[in-house]
């Protein structure tokens, strides 16, 4: 008892001393209501979560910049515990690596300049015990002028597909710093850790693995690698498309026309015009209609085969017998689709070019 009695003593007195009130060192010790709350800020950039912890103090009248926050000195950024930023991958900092980790946030505010320093420590009270040994990465940055903010803030700003800034807003005063992760580079490594799981049993993981890396021109030798994976696993239309476009974009044209042929030629229907539909949306009509003639050639009474021939006819100026075609895919459509086809049909009839 008497134990417990010192330590409840020596913890407000700890509180007080640091220019705390009576409430304040009682929610130290019991869950009860401060008066800078707490908040939590998550942000994903690409695959990484940025998450930011920190309390919210007020400025409530008072001089905050060069007065409650001493100019030249260490600041908490924020109020009570360490104000701390976790990232779940490597990232940079105004153009500084940093590893993934869990950092104590601590400002240097200055009326021209802010030091933004990210520490080892994490796990302190505010910055009384901050160390500069610890550091383990420094920026400078420029504050700017802010609209008013009563309660300190922090903000995801500018948000872009593999950055955002980071901004500190309290009183008139924002102290932005930019978060970049290398997005090809993390993804990459997410991939290979990811398929140690059960992922590696699905053809669509490896599928969708090589789908990303052609989309967004990474490791063309390790998509490559996945998609024949994916095919080992199961032989599809999906991934061997997928295998014509890593071929394609590795140069390898004749293999990539090889295997792209097969796959038309294996592929159902829907899977044709499907492609053929997105070829055409691209900008290529003519890999398009290619297309469409494996189909006309293996199932010309099919309805949808029907719209393939009608937009055929239309490459060539003929809408005689565009309309016809068109009209017999919509005789041999099902419902839901009726109502497209029968737009299509409206545009053909005006001689409109509906391969655009």
């Amino acid at each position: 008892m008497y134990k417990r009695s010192l330590f409840v003593l020596l913890a407000a007195v700890a509180l007080l001393s640091l220019g705390a009130q009576n409430s304040q060192a009682q929610s130290f010790l019991m869950n009860l209501p401060r008066p800078s709350q707490r908040a939590e800020l998550v942000q994903r950039i690409g695959i990484t979560d940025i998450t930011i912890s920190y309390h919210r103090p007020l400025v409530n009248g008072r001089k905050i910049w060069g007065g409650l926050v001493p100019y030249g000195q260490v600041w908490r950024a924020g109020a009570n515990e360490n104000t701390t930023i976790e990232f779940t991958s490597p990232v940079s900092i105004e153009g500084k690596p940093l590893a993934q980790g869990i950092y104590g946030v601590h400002m240097i505010p200055g009326e021209n300049e802010w030091t933004v320093i990210f520490s080892k420590m994490a796990v302190a009270w505010g910055s009384f015990s901050y160390d500069q040994a610890e550091d383990a990465l420094r920026v400078t940055v420029k504050p700017q002028p802010t609209d008013m903010h009563e309660a300190l803030t922090y903000d995801f700003d500018d948000l872009r597909a593999d950055s955002s800034v980071v901004t500190l807003r309290w009183e008139k005063t924002a102290v932005p710093f930019k978060v970049a992760v290398n997005l090809n580079e993390t993804v990459e490594a997410s991939l290979r850790n990811q398929f140690r799981g059960l992922l590696q049993y699905t053809w669509m993981g490896w599928d969708d693995a090589a789908t990303y890396l052609v989309d967004k021109k990474g490791n063309l030798q390790d998509a490559l690698k996945y998609v024949d994976r994916s095919i080992q696993s199961e032989d599809r239309f999906d991934n061997q498309m997928t295998k014509a476009r890593v071929l394609e974009a590795l140069g390898q044209k004749d293999e990539a026309t090889a295997v792209r042929n097969k796959a038309l030629d294996t592929g159902t229907v829907i899977q044709v015009h499907s492609y053929g539909r997105q070829m055409m949306i691209a900008g290529h009509q003519q890999q398009g209609l290619e297309a469409f003639q494996v189909n006309i050639k293996k199932d010309p009474n099919n309805w949808i085969v029907h719209s393939e021939i009608a937009r055929t006819a239309v490459s060539k100026g003929d809408y005689d017998t565009a309309v016809k075609e068109m009209k017999l895919c919509l005789a041999g459509a099902p419902d839901p689709q009726k109502p497209q086809i029968q737009g299509l049909l409206k545009r053909v009839e005006a001689k409109e070019d509906i391969n655009k």
